[in-house]
């Protein structure tokens, strides 16, 4: 692996990182602490930042803070916050600077009382909009394109359903959507469904809504169905009562929701996450076997499901080959190149007795730079293995996301610069293979009469479902 390689995030575990999760509570009694426990279950969705904001039904109170969100609640403030609606967020950086002003909730007051936004995605004409504000005279407190929905609503002047609804035909690309007065939630998906959103039940009378059906297991709430692409939901003393907002759209759920960002236990589009990528790892020794082989192992701990079901596929024992240290924080970044080696060292090890003169298949999710997939097959044959052959869940990542994944420009991504040969070599993998679009699509699952069967590709094909403005393009991600 080149020693010169440079890159702007050169993240120990060079995954993609998606920007955030959402849960909110309609009429519960403890609105607040149902909240908690929603956003902590939404953990992996963001680890930068954590707030949750309530309202009593005439006031809010609310509390946002940097880190997990054990981190941003660690000293009483949960029980300064009251109120039988609430809603919570946990956020990773993708548009906007990691600084406490970007924290979201983002809580507002305009003319018709307080107004608490909660967003998982990333606008792609936010700059076009964010300066037209500007021109007209609004003043934004945040770099967070969340904030432009903030000053739709609040400078269009109508009843804050119409205000919301005037607010989303304004803006483009990927959000799911929480926003909360002091007497409604309002729910809404954009109309491409590129980021997940799950509607539920929760006791007599109460609602619960999130980025991921794993928050209504921790909560003890109900399913009842995912928010439609395209569709606002209105939940208030009247009950709840749907609405479309914008007309049938191309439906395009992110893939890699299913591929690495959801936990296992979740549900997307009625498809379970784990199964679903077991059969990615079936999928893959379908196309790419490796003839002679010993032991599977997975990157953990996304890969792991995908390792399963290869292994199952092959006929060949699944084993611990790689261990994770869940002590070390996912921010360990060192400057230098022998350090960062170090780094990962010390949040990932071989098992030397599971891999000693073993003929290996590492499952990994993904590859991204390839600086981290070099170094893990080098641990492998520090420990021992005779051979590393390197099978990846997902194609080729080829192309930035403009949605809310925190990708780099086209030049960093391996696959976008590289062949299949070279980035073989870059890594010491014995062989490498990436699934191919088909072969995820027909192994995920999922129903749909959509093209790419309701699926986002846009990362490896290049094609995205919605316009992609020169702006964004040259925007980047912070």
């Amino acid at each position: 692996m080149s020693d010169g390689m440079k890159f702007e995030h050169d993240d120990l575990w060079d995954k993609l990182n998606e920007e955030c999760g959402v849960f909110g509570v309609y009429n519960h009694p403890d609105a607040p602490q149902i909240t908690y426990y929603g956003i902590h279950a939404l953990q992996h969705r963001g680890q930068e930042s954590a707030g949750i904001c309530a309202s009593n039904g005439e006031v809010f109170s609310y509390h946002r803070g940097m880190g997990l969100v054990t981190e941003a609640f660690n000293g009483g403030q949960l029980e300064e916050i009251h109120g039988k609606m609430a809603i919570g967020h946990v956020r990773y950086t993708t548009a906007g600077e990691s600084k406490i002003e970007n924290a979201q909730p983002l809580v507002f007051k305009y003319t018709d009382g307080n107004l608490a936004l909660a967003h998982n995605g990333n606008l792609v004409n936010a700059d076009q909009v964010r300066h037209q504000l500007e021109r007209q005279g609004s003043i934004f407190q945040t770099t967070s394109d969340t904030e432009v929905i903030a000053h739709l609503i609040a400078r269009s002047g109508y009843e804050i359903e119409e205000a919301v609804r005037h607010a989303l035909g304004m803006i483009k690309g990927a959000y799911a959507l929480l926003v909360m007065t002091e007497k409604k939630l309002i729910v809404a998906l954009d109309p491409n469904g590129l980021r997940p959103l799950v509607l539920g039940r929760m006791g007599d009378g109460g609602y619960v809504v999130s980025s991921e059906t794993c928050a209504f297991d921790t909560v003890g709430a109900e399913v009842i169905r995912d928010v439609e692409p395209g569709e606002m939901i209105i939940i208030d003393e009247n009950g709840l009562r749907s609405e479309r907002f914008a007309g049938q759209a191309q439906r395009a759920t992110c893939s890699f929701e299913y591929i690495y960002f959801a936990r296992p236990d979740s549900d997307i589009g009625g498809i379970n996450v784990h199964l679903a990528r077991k059969e990615l790892g079936r999928q893959l020794f379908r196309e790419a076997p490796v003839v002679e082989a010993d032991i599977v192992t997975g990157v953990p701990d996304s890969s792991t499901s995908a390792a399963i079901g290869y292994a199952e596929a092959a006929g060949l024992p699944y084993e611990l080959g790689l261990i994770k240290n869940r002590y070390v924080g996912r921010t360990f970044i060192q400057p230098t190149q022998e350090m960062r080696a170090r780094g990962v060292r010390m949040k990932l090890s071989a098992v030397r007795k599971v891999v000693e003169g073993k003929r290996v298949v590492m499952i990994d999710d993904s590859i991204v730079r390839g600086t981290t997939s070099g170094r893990i097959v080098s641990m492998l044959r520090e420990a021992g293995a005779k051979e590393v052959h390197v099978r990846i869940s997902s194609p080729p990542v080829k192309n930035p996301c403009f949605y809310g994944i925190d990708t780099s420009s086209r030049e960093e991504l391996i696959a976008a610069t590289k062949s299949l040969e070279e980035i073989r070599e870059m890594i010491g993998a014995d062989s490498l293979y990436f699934l191919s679009p088909e072969g995820m699509i027909d192994a995920i699952g999922q129903e749909d009469s959509a093209p790419n069967r309701g699926h986002c590709l846009a990362c490896f094909t290049g094609q995205y479902p919605t316009e992609i403005y020169e702006d964004t393009k040259n925007c980047v991600h912070k």
